[in-house]
């Protein structure tokens, strides 16, 4: 295990976007530091680890047991396309009441918006008059990497990460341009229009030495040249698409169903979201890429390869309606089909009232904090290990995407345990020796 370097200093966590999300996060790690608020939600600050044997009784906080960055050291940094600085921003979501944000107005109004990197023909429900110039993509990334130099000086930054809180762009698939970081830097320079803003981000954050983790279902960092480029600079990387409402129940649920071995003829999930992100995916070019991670997760759970007669013919479903007077309340709503003993028929129903961005806040602090971690852990390039937080987990070529909740919480908590210097657990010896013949687990330096 490589030594982990010490937190020192402040920690300054990016946020392209500065809508319902960023301003929730940020508003709500403030509002903890005033202790106005419980950071529920987030593991790394409630959430306990266990070590060795449960008749040990050892099981610290998260964050008492690895070197994480308190919160109160965290500085904040963020592009959006409107002006609006935090304050207005929140106000403008409507994700958290007056009564809760007025308080914290004299900090939010702090917090102001560097101009995008944005083009509208990568999201096209959305447009603002913050935006950055310049003749190539490449001088767009240079202005981003000027930014965090500038960004990290005035809040006296050591350290910083960057998390993807934007909208989610238009669905686009790996080009010729993606394949190397030599190929890519020459794409910016032409001004291909394979790559998005997003990829701009995602190169200035490596470029920069800064961790970089996708919350949307763009086409990011998870591409050959910023993967090489990642682990060139040693910057770990991680995404995407953070798994919030329906599809973190549906990644609850598929596990307990195929568990007791309970077949599923039908999955059929329908969303309405009323915020700016419902409002993107009105477009059916951003749907696509959203649709591509909401649906993805059923079939590595369910392994209807090894199960054919149980999930081989499972009629998945998916969509997304924009409903304005829902605002950041959104409402996920599920039909699943089920079967078992002797093939009898029944039926679950699902409607998951949640809130967008209250389940989102937390996983960007996760984010932020653990990936931190990594990076003064010597850990570089795709981190498999935070797949927990994503509909779509960015792994490595030839890896198994793991899409089931309990494995991914329990991946995540073993490396954790390796990062503060304990043994994993494999729950085999709580109550029976390990057999001679064989060793436990050491994670790769990926995971």
């Amino acid at each position: 295990m490589s030594e982990i370097t010490p937190h020192e200093g402040n920690l300054l966590v990016l946020t392209p976007g500065l809508g319902a999300v960023a301003t929730t996060f940020i508003a709500g790690v403030e509002a903890i530091r005033r202790e106005r608020a419980k950071p529920i939600g987030s593991l790394s600050q409630t959430q306990t680890i266990r070590l060795g044997r449960r008749s040990d009784h050892r099981s610290p906080l998260i964050r008492d047991f690895v070197d994480l960055a308190p919160l109160e050291d965290l500085e904040f940094g963020a592009w959006d396309v409107f002006k609006d600085d935090a304050y207005e921003a929140a106000a403008r979501a409507e994700v958290l009441d007056q009564e809760d944000l007025a308080p914290l107005e004299d900090f939010l109004h702090s917090i102001e918006p560097m101009s995008a990197a944005f083009s509208k023909e990568y999201v096209k429900r959305l447009d603002g008059p913050n935006v950055k110039e310049g003749a190539t993509k490449k001088d767009l990334a240079e202005a981003l990497r000027e930014d965090i130099r500038r960004r990290k000086e005035e809040t006296d930054a050591d350290r910083a990460v960057m998390i993807w809180c934007g909208s989610t762009e238009i669905y686009m698939k790996p080009s010729e341009c993606h394949l190397s970081i030599e190929k890519f830097e020459e794409g910016m320079e032409n001004n291909d229009p394979s790559i998005s803003p997003s990829q701009l981000y995602a190169y200035a954050a490596i470029k920069e030495g800064v961790a970089y983790a996708n919350g949307a279902p763009n086409l990011s960092a998870d591409i050959p040249a910023l993967e090489q480029l990642a682990e060139r600079n040693n910057v770990p990387i991680a995404g995407k698409d953070f798994k919030t409402g329906q599809t973190m129940m549906k990644t609850i649920l598929a596990p307990g169903l195929k568990a007791r071995m309970l077949g599923i003829e039908g999955w059929f999930s329908t969303n309405i979201l009323g915020n700016r992100d419902g409002e993107v995916l009105d477009d059916e070019s951003s749907f696509r890429a959203k649709e591509v991670t909401k649906s993805g997760v059923l079939g590595t759970i369910l392994q209807p390869d090894k199960y054919d007669e149980l999930y081989e013919d499972l009629n998945h479903k998916v969509s997304i309606n924009y409903y304005p007077p829902r605002g950041d309340a959104k409402e996920g709503w599920d039909n699943i089909d089920i079967f078992g003993w002797l093939g009898y028929p029944m039926q679950i129903k699902l409607d998951f009232l949640c809130r967008d961005s209250i389940l989102a806040a937390p996983i960007v602090l996760d984010l932020a904090l653990f990936l931190d971690l990594a990076q003064r852990s010597g850990r570089d390039g795709i981190q498999e290990w935070l797949s927990f937080y994503f509909k779509s987990p960015h792994i490595i070529e030839g890896h198994v995407r793991e899409h089931d909740l309990f494995i991914q919480h329990f991946r995540l908590k073993n490396t954790l345990r390796v990062l503060g210097g304990a043994e994993p657990l494999t729950h085999l010896s709580e109550n029976y020796p390990m057999s001679e013949n064989v060793s436990e687990p050491t994670p790769s330096s990926n995971e």
